[in-house]
């Protein structure tokens, strides 16, 4: 064999060793990417319910709440401390509640060392109350914002949105459940004495180093971000709950950062979807699975006999992804969340009404606008990054709109969440939607290659100075400029003519 024969050779026989290797290592990673904790848990800490945080009333008639940015410790893994932020207190933040047609003010003070803010994800409120990356809290600072509440029952909930360090903050554990009452709902025979029958569950993923500290990093090939091996519940870790009455409502809030869960329960038996996002459904929905991902939320009522032991648990969820997109990105994960025990003898309240309530939904007729948004890569929103100083859309006060969101490529997962407004969704994928998606939205999931189209009224004013967004909720990918800002404002042309000239100028 001559010496450029051996050469050849030689390469050959490199290229084929190193293709060797990397599927070796890519095996390897696959398998090692999956994650379960099914049958390893314990359950042996009673779940934490958070408290109710009891408002005052303030010279105007406001109720008023006090909340404190925190600096934290838990103890998830014995004998070691996880430093953690909270909020009056050293992780998550009591509960707080009041009810459609109050006034509220809450003093959010700040007594960490870095700038937060606070948003109220799912609230209709005005812009310079949003808790957007505009609301910086100074270490030291107090932000008192007020609004009145105008919006139907629902289950929203509030997190710091510092741009670029949103993920890390909530992260750390500073978020809290904001519930709103109403009339038509508090009429309805269904569970309502927080902490008994009616269960906040905000779930969680975490990963822990060595030392017990929180780790955030991405796993190998994730294109989602932070992925945790173990699950917290209200910041319980091998929770249970023990069950005194007959129908059970839990409020599940979908806290992570980029896992999408798939919801049901370890011997199948279904239950009833009574709530989304921003409101009750009109008609309970029967079922055995529900996917909520990062920023959703869903009330569902499970009855529960006497001496019950059942797990909530995650199935792996269909991303509907390429497979190895699916395998890092947690598609492929199962985990136990909740341990759920009935206890000997329980309280009989009854069976669920076969109607909740009446929606209001916008109506197409009155629609004057429609509006494209395209979820590319993993940090632009129709082809641009955010930009904290361009306005990227301006919608008229009282107007109703139709957004088409889309996910046009095939390699992971978005989701897509608007402040200020909620939405109605009109078609996934050009078909009519479920029945489980049939109510109030402000959060809607983005499998690949995927279209959702809803409708809003735009009630709520955002000027230039305090924008609402519009975002990705999968935060790592917030973070990196899959965020664009909008503005309602009264239907003026200066206003208009300045954010074209503006687009002109900033991209």
């Amino acid at each position: 064999m001559g010496r450029i024969g051996k050469i050849i050779l030689i390469s050959f026989a490199f290229i084929f060793i190193v293709l060797v290797l990397t599927f070796g290592i890519f095996t390897y990673l696959f398998i090692e990417a999956k994650q379960s904790n099914v049958g390893e848990l314990t359950f042996d800490k009673k779940l934490y319910i958070p408290e109710l945080l009891e408002p005052t009333v303030d010279e105007q008639g406001r109720k008023e709440f006090n909340i404190e940015f925190q600096e934290g410790e838990m103890e998830w893994i014995d004998g070691k401390k996880t430093k953690t932020w909270g909020l009056n207190g050293p992780y998550l933040s009591p509960t707080l509640r009041a009810s459609k047609g109050d006034e509220v003010v809450v003093n959010v003070s700040n007594a960490t060392d870095e700038e937060t803010t606070l948003h109220w994800h799912g609230m209709i409120l005005p812009g310079e109350m949003d808790g957007g990356p505009h609301q910086l809290i100074q270490p030291g600072e107090t932000w008192s914002p007020t609004w009145k509440i105008k919006q139907p029952a629902a289950t929203t909930w509030f997190h710091p949105h510092t741009h670029g360090k949103t993920a890390e903050h909530v992260y750390r554990g500073a978020a809290g459940m904001f519930i709103i009452d109403d009339p038509d709902a508090q009429s309805l025979n269904i569970p309502q004495n927080y902490g008994v029958d009616d269960i906040p569950l905000i779930i969680q993923d975490k990963r822990f180093s060595q030392d017990g500290s929180m780790n955030s990093g991405a796993p190998f090939f994730s294109n989602v971000g932070t992925l945790g091996d173990h699950i917290v519940v209200n910041g319980t870790l091998n929770p249970y709950f023990e069950a005194t009455t007959n129908l059970v409502r839990f409020r599940i809030l979908n806290a992570s950062n980029a896992r999408v869960y798939d919801l049901g329960f370890n011997d199948n038996r279904s239950f009833f979807l009574i709530g989304t996002d921003s409101g009750l459904l009109e008609e309970p929905v029967e079922m055995e699975r529900l996917m909520l991902s990062p920023g959703e939320r869903a009330e569902i009522v499970v009855k529960i006999s006497s001496d019950d032991n059942v797990i909530l648990k995650s199935y792996a969820p269909d991303l509907s992804s390429p497979f190895w997109a699916q395998r890092f990105n947690g598609g492929d994960d199962t985990f136990d969340i909740l341990n759920i025990r009935g206890a000997s003898k329980l309280v009989d309240l009854g069976e669920l009404p076969s109607r909740l309530v009446d929606i209001d939904f916008p109506i197409e007729e009155d629609v004057v606008k429609r509006r494209t948004f395209d979820l590319v890569g993993q940090s632009t929103i129709n082809g641009k990054p955010m930009n904290m100083h361009r306005i990227d859309e301006v919608v008229t006060i009282g107007s109703t709109e139709i957004w088409e969101i889309r996910n046009p490529r095939s390699e992971t997962y978005h989701n897509f969440h608007a402040h200020g407004i909620h939405f109605a969704l009109l078609e996934l994928n050009g078909q009519e939607p479920p029945d489980h998606l049939k109510g109030w939205k402000d959060t809607i999931f983005l499998p690949p290659e995927s279209t959702a189209t809803v409708i809003a009224k735009f009630d709520a004013y955002a000027g230039t100075d305090a924008p609402f967004m519009y975002h990705c909720h999968i935060l790592m990918h917030e973070d990196a400029g899959m965020m664009g800002q909008f503005i309602v404002v009264d239907s003026d042309t200066d206003i208009i003519d300045k954010i074209e000239k503006q687009h002109e100028n900033i991209h």
